[in-house]
């Protein structure tokens, strides 16, 4: 689950970190009242959405009067906007966040990440900020500095203020980078986040260490205990298909393709994607539904698959285990008849428990079903359909 800028600041100051004023809002003249109330000559008005590369889209805009302040969130509000991390289609901006514009000296680069193949938390740092961390990799590599944190112990002071040394700072900063440091750290790991993101982390001329942009990522498998995060959900952000998907405990990514798949285990939805590209097709989406597919979550399974105009053709891939297949088949028949979709090509794959009850309840259903006894052959029908309907 992702956050909002402004909210993401939220989080890090409640743990220490300073960040500039700033206020959130949902209209022009609340933009322009929050520029009123923060005071300063300069405002920076920023379009929230759950991605990153915004100023190179314009939607970072910098303001000098309350009238451009107006205009920049006139300009930003009700767009979509499009990123190189949003795709195409971008994300809506349906807030702004104003904030004091103070000058600075430098821009430092921090991040935080969770190191799944070390199963340790990795602190990234870099004297170069305000670009991505891939650019600075390609171009500055030896200039990426990290820590990997011991989870019995945590981030240490010393720890910190060795990395604050090697960003070249002085005295007066270090001590305050090393306070922004283990409050971020605190802040990751207190709320079960798999990533943050300082970027700018920024020096001012009085030596304040600010910061100036964040990025927060959390795991979904925590969010239980953190109602606190739940709560900042912004739905408009997700594909709409994804949330409707969670409302029934599906898992579910759009892609672009166009053959739907319904598969049972994250594991064997990837198999099945990749079968269909060795096929020389593409998939439409990523569907797990899950050891317990029932027959009404399979009917909710191809509801959302068939929301997507693209697809033209659905692939069923049921390996039942805890599952059964004619649970499944049954699932299939009553879905391909409550939602009518005889005229969209269905192949369907089914192994495992009670398999010959499910493909007797598929052939006695008098729909025109494409069965198949392996993936493989289940991936070339799908694509030999696709072909003959595209």
């Amino acid at each position: 689950m992702d956050v909002h800028e402004y909210q993401a600041k939220e989080i890090l100051a409640a743990h220490g970190v300073a960040i500039p004023p700033g206020t959130v809002a949902f209209s022009p003249d609340q933009a322009v009242y929050a520029a009123t109330e923060l005071g300063g000559s300069h405002w920076v008005v920023k379009a929230q959405i759950h991605a990153g590369a915004r100023g190179k889209a314009g939607g970072v805009k910098l303001c000098r009067t309350y009238h451009e302040v107006q205009q920049a969130a006139r300009d930003l509000l009700g767009k979509r906007l499009v990123t190189s991390q949003t795709g195409p289609e971008g994300k809506p901006v349906q807030r702004v966040y104003v904030e004091v514009a103070d000058p600075f000296e430098r821009e430092i680069y921090l991040g935080f990440v969770l190191d799944r193949k070390l199963e340790r938390v990795r602190v990234i740092a870099s004297k170069h900020g305000g670009m991505d961390i891939e650019e600075i990799a390609r171009t500055a590599p030896d200039e990426i500095l990290q820590v990997i944190v011991e989870p019995a112990v945590g981030l240490l002071q010393f720890q910190a203020r060795e990395l604050a040394f090697q960003l070249g700072l002085n005295l007066k900063q270090v001590s305050r980078a090393v306070q922004t440091i283990m409050g971020a750290y605190r802040a990751f790991r207190d709320n079960d986040a798999t990533m943050l993101e300082i970027n700018p982390l920024v020096i001012t001329k009085d030596d304040k260490v600010l910061a100036l942009d964040a990025k927060m990522s959390f795991d979904d498998n925590a969010l239980f205990r953190r109602r606190n995060i739940v709560d900042m959900n912004d739905p408009s952000q997700s594909d709409p298909r994804e949330a409707q998907a969670h409302e029934h405990s599906l898992n579910y990514i759009g892609l672009d393709g166009e053959i739907g798949c319904i598969v049972n285990g994250a594991g064997l939805a990837m198999a099945t994607m990749d079968m269909i590209k060795h096929a020389g097709g593409n998939p439409a989406n990523f569907l797990d539904v899950g050891g317990g597919a029932s027959p009404e979550r399979v009917a909710t399974a191809f509801r959302l698959v068939l929301s997507d105009r693209r697809v033209k053709v659905v692939l069923v891939n049921i390996f039942a285990g805890i599952n059964r297949c004619d649970w499944v088949a049954q699932g299939v028949v009553d879905a391909v008849r409550a939602e009518r979709i005889e005229d969209v090509p269905l192949v369907v794959r089914l192994a495992g428990t009670n398999v010959e009850a499910g493909k007797k309840i598929i052939s006695e259903s008098g729909i025109p079903i494409i069965q198949a006894d392996t993936l493989a052959e289940a991936a070339e029908k799908a694509v030999a359909a696709y072909k003959s309907v595209k």
